[in-house]
């Protein structure tokens, strides 16, 4: 009774926030799953604006509500894939990395450690990012740690002394590499944002952020 009391209210809240009058006549909110609830008040009650602006060119926030493959099983697994989910998983996210030609070589630490630090990015319209003035950031300090002089979150492992622990060997630069591109290479259902696959993160973006981790003049490894 307490979660169908909840489920109406919200409904009724998110009706009057969308501008329409619907009753308990038009439709028995009661008989709907949570999961039916929520689809009708987003996409036939007009609870959500999808034509709001969005910087990637061409999409609106309706595309941010479309799940794709992957995060349909992370969603209905409560991220614990099965051993053959996780498999395809990793198997696809490994398929969508694409490295640099040759060797990888560091960027610049200092751009890095801006990028990791900057959460700018993607809000909705009409408070929507203008990438024109300033580049979408990495928004990694919202899960980890990195250095003494910032403090980080606590999602993800601290990235504290990354490179000194692991040195700059080509083989650790593109295992690092590929986790920033697709995280879901090695963890499937990670938390971690698809950087280079989702495009949030451009080729040389990433060169500097790993230069942030290993780069012994980095803040990250002087401790």
């Amino acid at each position: 009774m307490f979660d169908t009391k909840i489920r109406v209210a919200a409904a009724c809240a998110a009706l009057a926030l969308a501008g329409t009058y619907a009753t308990a006549a038009d439709v028995d909110y009661t008989k709907m799953t949570p999961q039916e609830l929520a689809e009708y008040l987003i996409f036939e009650a007009k609870g959500y604006k999808f034509d709001a602006q969005v910087q990637t060119e061409g999409a609106t926030a309706k595309d941010r509500l479309v799940q794709d493959e992957l995060q349909k099983v992370c969603t209905e697994t409560r991220n614990k894939p099965s051993p053959e989910q996780a498999a395809k998983i990793s198997a696809a996210a490994r398929e969508s990395i694409k490295y640099p030609e040759g060797d990888i070589k560091l960027g610049d630490w200092k751009k890095g450690r801006e990028l990791a630090w900057s959460g700018f990015g993607y809000r909705l319209d009409p408070n929507f990012d203008d990438h024109k003035k300033s580049a979408p950031g990495a928004n990694c300090y919202n899960c980890h740690e990195f250095a003494g002089d910032r403090q980080g979150g606590t999602i993800g492992p601290s990235l504290r002394n990354y490179g000194k622990l692991r040195g700059t060997e080509q083989p650790v630069l593109k295992l690092a590499y590929g986790i920033i591109y697709n995280a879901h290479s090695m963890f499937p259902c990670t938390r971690m944002p698809r950087q280079g696959a989702k495009g949030l993160l451009t080729e040389a973006q990433i060169l500097d952020v790993m230069a942030y981790l290993f780069d012994p003049e980095s803040p990250v490894n002087k401790e």
